[in-house]
């Protein structure tokens, strides 16, 4: 168990406990696609931050048993993203058409503790401006600012019940987060589609390239018999007219982040609303794979209330969205769940490389934080009432009720502690994987 009050762990026994971990986590993944696992821990392992993206089943199975005087029966029952660092923000379209900067990325969402977005969170803030040689004093400043934005919207949120109203917009931003949108709001789907696409006579296909498979007449029609039950998991109110899904192609699809790595994936290209080829839409089809959190959250009724892990993040999407993609959906295809969602045009990430200095770095923790609290917060109206009961905002505010500083004490502590573990984790790492201690990934190709 990690424990705040220690210095960090680089004993045999901690470096065995990471090789656990991971291949209890992945050994499915590992065995079905060892090199491209193998592309995942080279990736993790080029720094601490990197590290520490692509470890999330690490950091629960370290915090799930340390003390959290936050949490009651209500409070560790949130829909989380469950996988919140600094680099899964960014901004897409909604389904009224604005674009909004909010998190991003559901693959890890699940139900649990309130608290454990926020600390994976400012954890990844400790680490970064570890990175950016930040001193602790900066670091010790800049979490509260995260933290005490995401307390002091929850309250408002509990005031004046309008979470499912409140997102970041252009017209509610500024600094860095209003740059991100104006980036988001030059993209065209007319752009991308050239990119990807060619055209057969009149008819759009897909670009053959890096990344890009070709599929045979079995897995094609395979696909889009899934494709066809996906459409029927979109909610009435957002479909499009039947038109809308012809598919034109479909292609397998790889080269993915550190955290969908060796996870089966296709593209499909359908008419989209009308007829005009710059209307086209690019769907993604991605296997959906295990939550983190879902690792360590022994209720049963949880996992039991999805058909499987694609249906999990596409449920757990809408929840934490107050306006998803309105082509946000789930299907199977050979005994495995998917989800299905558009590849966006309008979606443009926070980077973090220009962000150097406290002063430019902490009014982005401000939006940061917010974004978090609407996340949390407009759950509770979005999704399974046999899952979360009441309002969310109202269980946080009473939870942390004239403890908002020790509450913001205690994330700044974590975020330190658990950093410096995460260094030391990260050389660990480096030496078992280099020398071939962690099963299903030992290369065995030839140089």
């Amino acid at each position: 168990m990690f424990d705040v009050d220690t210095p960090p762990d680089s004993s045999p026994e901690r470096r065995d406990h990471i090789v656990r971990t991971l291949e209890s986590a992945f050994s499915h993944l590992m065995a079905a696609d060892p090199r491209a696992f193998r592309g995942k821990f080279r990736k993790m392992a080029a720094d601490p931050f990197a590290f520490y993206r692509g470890s999330a089943c690490l950091f629960y199975a370290d915090t799930i048993d340390m003390a959290d005087p936050w949490v009651d029966q209500r409070t560790s029952r949130v829909w989380i993203q469950g996988d919140l660092h600094a680099e899964n923000f960014g901004t897409y379209m909604n389904s009224e058409g604005q674009l909004v900067f909010d998190i991003n990325d559901f693959d890890e969402a699940y139900l649990g503790h309130f608290t454990w977005d926020l600390l994976r969170f400012v954890a990844s803030i400790a680490l970064l401006g570890w990175q950016k040689a930040l001193s602790d004093d900066d670091i010790s400043a800049l979490v509260p600012r995260y933290v005490n934005a995401y307390v002091d919207q929850v309250a408002t949120f509990a005031e004046h019940n309008n979470d499912d109203e409140f997102s970041l917009r252009l017209g509610n931003t500024e600094g860095t987060v209003h740059d991100v949108l104006q980036r988001a709001r030059m993209n065209s789907r007319f752009k991308m589609l050239r990119s990807m696409t060619t055209l057969d006579g009149y008819e759009p296909v897909f670009r053959n390239g890096p990344g890009v498979r070709r599929l045979d007449r079995d897995e094609y029609e395979r696909v889009a018999a899934a494709f066809g039950r996906y459409v029927e998991t979109i909610p009435h109110e957002q479909r499009y007219n039947p038109l809308a899904y012809r598919i034109k192609d479909i292609v397998g699809k790889s080269g993915f982040g550190i955290g969908s790595a060796g996870l089966p994936a296709y593209n499909v290209l359908i008419e989209g609303p009308t007829e005009a080829w710059e209307n086209d839409f690019v769907l993604s089809v991605k296997q959906g794979n295990i939550a983190a959190p879902s690792r360590v959250v022994s209720d049963r009724k949880i996992m039991e209330q999805f058909h499987h892990h694609g249906h999990r993040t596409a449920v757990s999407q809408r929840a934490l969205q107050a306006h998803a993609d309105p082509l946000l959906g789930h299907t199977d295809i050979d005994g495995e769940g998917y989800v299905v969602s558009e590849l966006s045009p309008y979606v443009n990430d926070l980077e973090w490389d220009d962000l150097t200095e406290p002063a430019d770095i902490a009014p982005v923790l401000d939006y940061l934080g917010r974004a978090t609290a609407k996340a949390h917060c407009v759950s509770d109206a979005h999704a399974d009432a046999s899952l979360v009961d009441g309002e969310t905002e109202n269980a946080i505010t009473a939870s942390l009720a004239g403890k908002e500083q020790e509450f913001a004490d205690w994330c700044t502590g974590f975020a330190h502690r658990y950093a410096a573990q995460v260094r030391v984790d990260h050389a660990l790492f480096v030496d078992s994987f280099r020398n071939n201690e962690i099963t299903g990934v030992r290369s065995s190709d030839p140089v």
